[in-house]
């Protein structure tokens, strides 16, 4: 098995990209909706935080994202507690999804934070999706109805797309110009002609 991982800044179209894969049988592991998913649910993690922030984090069993948003973006050390936090528990899940899909022959992880959450040690091959500023830009006010200074400000707290690439397998660029499904089929070609060898 052939474990992917596909990373990307907000807006670059790692998610287009995924949907791709899928539809080539590749089953996707999103981080970001599994997290979610877990901070609700896992008894570990929200003792964890509850420990550290108190009772109000959790309105009804689910954890206020807002008010553990305004914690971290202002505090480094809340930061990266709670990123040690969630990122142990969504790899041990990670790893259990890993292996009850064990029967195909690729597999993909879609993670924003792919690296910094040190996720790159879990999968054998990564592909960075990038994108011109501009175009992000336009794609998350589109869909996230945010400002172009809220999107620049997620943009320069994420790595950036020259670290990314350094670090990844394949890039795939997603600007409008060239086709991003050739891409895709192209690495997946890529990946499959050793396998079947």
């Amino acid at each position: 098995m052939i474990k992917l991982g596909v990373t990307g800044g907000i807006g670059s179209g790692k998610s287009i990209v995924c949907k791709l894969l899928s539809l080539h049988n590749i089953p996707i592991y999103d981080a970001d909706s599994e997290a979610k998913k877990l901070n609700n649910s896992s008894p570990i993690i929200k003792n964890k935080l509850i420990e550290r922030f108190g009772n109000s984090l959790y309105i009804n069993n689910k954890l206020d994202r807002q008010k553990l948003a305004n914690l971290i973006f202002t505090n480094k050390d809340n930061l990266q507690y709670v990123n040690s936090v969630i990122h142990t528990e969504l790899a041990k899940h990670f790893l259990d999804w890993v292996q009850a899909h064990n029967t195909f022959d690729i597999i993909a992880i879609d993670a924003a934070v792919l690296f910094e959450a040190g996720f790159q040690k879990y999968v054998d091959k990564v592909i960075t999706v990038t994108a011109p500023i501009n175009k992000r830009i336009e794609r998350v006010s589109k869909r996230d109805n945010m400002t172009s200074e809220q999107i620049q400000s997620r943009i320069k707290s994420q790595m950036s797309d020259e670290e990314r690439i350094k670090l990844s397998n394949y890039v795939i660029i997603n600007d409008d110009n060239i086709s991003i499904i050739k891409q895709a089929q192209h690495i997946i070609q890529d990946i499959i002609n050793p396998i079947r060898d």
